[in-house]
């Protein structure tokens, strides 16, 4: 790479990069997923956090361009409000260690001995958008087709901080980077949704314990809730299945239900 081809503050830009990808990079390992920013390492520190583990729950908005493409800018703006702002409101009262949006999704993150409340924090938030955000979209626009996508991952995750620190009147370009499967992977498996449906993986699947959160509620005779996808010929994700979950709560007993779920992680 030369000037010619490139400006040489740009090439100087990414010489520096280079030097850093040579040098040696530490990994410090955690039992759980830090709470404060100065927990997670910076780029300047040459190490990166490592969590086994970790549960991503992944949200995303079901056709979300056609808002944008069709609604006006207010529309648009209202719609993204109460999505997005209930998801990350939802998944911190459920106890999400990390909560962050990209574009029209939202995860969080959620300890390894979190695996209920992860669950619970997807079931509450696909009831509201089968009971409340579906409805009043509807409402204002009845040619659109929206709903919720949701994947739920489980795997070791690294994260570090990357990018450029504020500096007097410069713009924060300094963020948390998570590299790892259960990320990329729930949002894959939110992907598979046609519609308002829970899928996760089966090595997050294997972990629920609670009967209630995988048979139905007490109002009928015991049925199993998920079903099993497969994925034998889903090149995006390597996994020969998942598991899917289209029930919300139960409108008589969910509350009481989605209280004992949670329980059971203590």
């Amino acid at each position: 790479m030369n000037s010619n081809q490139i400006p040489q503050e740009f090439i100087d830009i990414i010489d520096i990069q280079i030097e850093k990808f040579k040098q040696h990079i530490d990994i410090v390992k955690k039992d759980k997923i830090p709470l404060k920013k100065d927990e997670i390492t910076s780029e300047q520190s040459q190490k990166w956090v490592q969590i086994d583990n970790v549960i991503c729950v992944y949200v995303d908005m079901k056709n979300s361009t056609q808002y944008s493409a069709s609604s006006h800018a207010s529309t648009t703006g209202k719609i993204y409000t109460l999505f997005t702002g209930t998801a990350v409101r939802v998944l911190k009262k459920f106890g999400a260690s990390y909560i962050d949006i990209r574009g029209d999704g939202v995860f969080g993150l959620f300890n390894k001995d979190e695996v209920h409340k992860a669950l619970a924090s997807a079931v509450t938030f696909k009831t509201f958008a089968t009971e409340v955000f579906i409805p009043k979209i509807s409402a204002k626009r009845k040619d659109l087709n929206t709903g919720v996508h949701i994947g739920i991952d489980q795997g070791n995750l690294l994260v570090s901080k990357i990018g450029l620190k504020k500096y007097k009147n410069t713009t924060d370009a300094f963020n948390e980077v998570w590299a790892g499967k259960p990320v990329n992977f729930a949002s894959k498996l939110a992907g598979l949704s046609e519609s308002n449906e829970i899928h996760v993986s089966e090595r997050y699947y294997k972990n629920i314990t609670n009967q209630k959160a995988l048979y139905s509620c007490k109002c009928s005779a015991p049925v199993l809730l998920w079903t099993s996808v497969d994925l034998r010929f889903e090149q995006k994700l390597p996994f020969d299945k998942a598991m899917k979950l289209e029930s919300p709560w139960c409108k008589k007993h969910g509350s009481e239900t989605l209280k004992e779920i949670i329980a059971t992680d203590g």
